[in-house]
């Protein structure tokens, strides 16, 4: 029996994301979600797919990571789909943070984990709640491929001009100071699934990749390589997001310390936590904001402002991904506001004429699932509507690489 299935693992802090997946036909078999690992009121919500089946929830407490995912197990075990099928080809897991040293899918020993490990410091909140993901799954099947598909990677194309901060270069290199981007997945799926929605080879456009969700970042990406992106050496830089500030000032930090006498932890939740929409008008929801932009009265004069702000950092991060890149082909929105938010399309690309961008009313109202034009017909830029599917891109890297190794 030919093993074609990959379960795709995202570990959280406190919560597992997976699907499991056919790579025949990239179908997906199951999906789930554990969450409020370690409390008591930890919950999994599963749902199999492969023949119809209804959501199964459980509520109950989940001790660790390793509980999790052996909860998961009896999930899938229930639907005949268990980690002990012969069917089961790998185990892919998402890692945030893979440094310099990871540009592309790897299978996972124990060399790989302690470089995982070494790159904590980089990604305090991400990568340890990945590697517990792998080291539990690791104990589960010690005798499975088990691959890390990196969000970094696709960004590691990008030349020094970009990755580079201007500081000085030994502290920046002793500190492994430098931009590293990152939803790299998404970025890599929508760009290539762009190029196909546009009849060409990904080789053949240049795109600019729009990923707008409570995260949000933009990549230039030329001919599938991607040659700047707007997070940094942490998520915390570039476009306006759900509580994030993205571009400051540095010296906002020193100011805040020095004349605010916060702490670096203090300013460290306001920036990631306490800024973006959320700081700016109390939502971090484009929805709730488009609400009260709509209502009118007083409490859409905020709402106005945020959704300004927003609009206008996405807008210079249009023209300066235009200038890296010279001539672009397509300019994609994807993630939860980018396929959704119509207002946030309208806007992002109003007064853009001159550079081939605009988009149709009618379509850019349309509601699908599908890729999509948003653009008028014969438009010089096309502008596009991509649903992402990291998990689908993390299967697809691990099957192939897999796939590969059996054939060396």
């Amino acid at each position: 029996m030919t093993a074609t299935r990959v379960l795709v693992l995202n570990s959280g802090s406190s919560s597992v994301k997976y699907q499991l997946l056919d790579m025949r036909d990239s179908s997906r078999l199951a999906v789930g979600l554990v969450e409020r690992i370690g409390e008591e009121t930890s919950g999994l919500k599963h749902t199999p797919l492969a023949n119809g089946g209804a959501s199964r929830e459980q509520t109950g407490p989940i001790a660790d990571h390793e509980a999790a995912l052996k909860a998961v197990a009896a999930e899938l075990a229930r639907d005949g789909l268990g980690l002990d099928s012969p069917e089961l080809a790998a185990i892919g897991h998402r890692v945030v943070h893979g440094g310099r040293h990871f540009t592309e899918p790897t299978v996972i020993d124990d060399t790989v984990v302690a470089e995982i490990e070494r790159l904590i410091p980089v990604a305090p909140l991400h990568n340890p709640a990945n590697l517990t993901g792998i080291r539990t799954a690791r104990v589960l099947r010690p005798d499975l491929p088990q691959v890390a598909v990196f969000d970094t990677a696709f960004h590691t194309t990008m030349p020094e001009s970009a990755a580079r901060y201007a500081i000085d270069v030994r502290t920046a290199d002793e500190h492994r100071i430098r931009r590293y981007g990152f939803h790299g997945t998404s970025h890599a799926y929508v760009s290539r699934a762009t190029a196909h929605l546009l009849g060409k080879d990904p080789s053949e456009v240049n795109v600019i990749v729009l990923h707008l969700g409570n995260g949000a970042s933009a990549s230039a990406v030329r001919a599938g390589r991607c040659v700047d992106t707007s997070m940094g050496l942490t998520p915390l830089e570039g476009l306006v997001m759900g509580t994030r500030s993205g571009d400051t000032d540095p010296a906002v930090i020193f100011h805040l310390a020095r004349v605010g006498g916060m702490s670096i932890d203090e300013i460290d939740t306001l920036l990631n936590k306490k800024s973006g929409l959320i700081g700016l008008c109390g939502d971090n929801d484009m929805r709730e904001i488009r609400r009260r932009i709509d209502q009118g009265g007083e409490d859409a004069e905020q709402a106005r402002l945020a959704f300004d702000i927003y609009i206008h950092r996405l807008r210079k991060y249009i023209g300066a991904y235009y200038a890296v890149l010279g001539r672009v082909d397509a300019v994609v929105f994807t993630a939860g506001v980018g396929e959704n938010a119509a207002p946030v399309r309208e806007a992002a690309v109003a007064g853009l004429e001159g550079l081939g961008l605009a988009v149709d009313a009618d379509r850019n109202a349309v509601r699908s699932g599908e890729p999509r034009l948003v653009s008028p017909e014969g438009a010089r830029v096309a502008v596009a509507v991509v649903p992402t599917d990291e998990e689908l891109e993390i299967a697809t890297q691990t099957y192939a690489l897999v796939e590969s190794g059996k054939s060396e």
